[in-house]
């Protein structure tokens, strides 16, 4: 787990250490607007807990809940603050297309803005790319026990 002197930006907004306005803050994770948002609205749910990738994510009972959370988190902010939006969408990106590492989930409230910026949140198969959340959460589900 990092520190306050950590480096990752995204570890440091988690503790309340910069002056990122928290859309949702719990003991898991907390949720702020995308500094660059790529849609409508294009907000960030992150762990607290300094996670690195989808990468570091396996298929057991706590990373499963924590992903299930965190989109639970951004489904509710984007139903909330842009509940006439036609269409949403939630993902990770995987390496090496993340621009953080810091696990973080983008939920977007879409049209795309402007519509180029679509072309970030394409899956690119097993190269990498986006990966709905709905994906990942197949991934790593935990299997059960015999």
């Amino acid at each position: 787990m990092a520190g306050a002197s950590s480096p990752c930006v995204f570890c440091q907004i988690a503790r309340s250490y910069t002056s990122t306005t928290l859309l949702h803050s719990d003991d898991k994770v907390v949720a702020f607007q995308d500094i660059n948002p790529s849609a409508f609205r294009h907000y960030l749910v992150i762990p607290v807990e300094h996670i690195a990738t989808v990468k570091d994510l396996q298929r057991r009972a706590e990373d499963y809940s924590l992903v299930g959370h965190m989109l639970n988190v951004g489904q509710t902010l984007l139903h909330r603050d842009a509940p006439h939006s036609m269409e949403y969408s939630f993902g990770f990106h995987r390496p090496p297309f993340n621009s953080v590492n810091h696990l973080h989930l983008h939920c977007l409230a879409l049209p795309f803005t402007p519509r180029w910026k679509r072309v970030k949140y394409l899956s690119l198969g097993p190269l990498g790319g986006f990966i709905e959340a709905e994906k990942l959460l197949e991934k790593i589900k935990p299997y059960p026990d015999l």
